[in-house]
């Protein structure tokens, strides 16, 4: 029984590790400044 406990553990974090890698990364955006100008 812990044989089949450990290999669903296993299987469940190889799920996550892969999602985890497949994500797409996020790069940091510059601040988005608006142009002053008076209006």
């Amino acid at each position: 029984m812990w044989y089949l406990m450990l290999e669903a553990l296993v299987a469940l974090f190889l799920l996550v590790f892969i999602v985890w890698w497949t994500m797409p990364r996020k790069k940091k955006a510059p601040p988005v400044r608006k142009p002053d100008r008076p209006e």
